[in-house]
């Protein structure tokens, strides 16, 4: 028997929500599930989150904007995919509206439109219409409704009035 064996002990609660953290940040829904799912009971997952809370290590108001600037920034996601990620993270509606409307970002057919453009440069070799056929789902799935993404399309491809 090697000398170094030692059996595994468990986590607890907060050992294993300070592992998770450890990671990323996460959002408090998001956490509890985690911790539910790792089989903690319910009462005790409420107390380390609230303990969590307290001490600043989960706050979903600072979650919730370090997303949404990513998202914004450097995904040039549009405020559906934003919206829609947040909600799958536990973070509720209202939080995410403020959060959208506090966060500095240029307008949303502008980020449409830098998108566009910097799609389009992989598609000059398509016909226009084929281009505009991609490009302008490619920016739906993105998160732009689906008139800005005609018009950023459009716009990125030189087609004035592709629709």
């Amino acid at each position: 028997m090697p000398s170094n064996s030692r059996a595994k002990v468990p986590l607890d609660v907060h050992e294993r929500a300070l592992r998770l953290l450890a990671v990323r940040a996460r959002s408090r829904r998001e956490l509890e599930r985690r911790l539910s799912a790792a089989g903690f009971e319910e009462d005790e997952v409420a107390g380390e989150l609230g303990r969590l809370e307290a001490v600043g290590l989960i706050d979903d108001e600072a979650f919730a904007r370090e997303v949404v600037e990513h998202e914004l920034a450097n995904r040039r996601a549009g405020s559906r995919a934003v919206t829609s990620r947040l909600l799958a993270k536990g973070i509720d509606q209202a939080t995410i509206q403020r959060t959208l409307e506090a966060v500095p970002a240029p307008p949303e057919s502008e980020r449409a439109l830098e998108l566009a453009r910097s799609r389009a440069r992989r598609l000059t070799s398509l016909p226009a219409e084929t281009a505009f056929g991609r490009l302008v789902p490619y920016l739906i799935r993105r998160g732009y409704p689906g008139s800005v993404a005609r018009e950023a399309a459009s716009k990125a491809l030189g087609v004035e009035g592709a629709d």
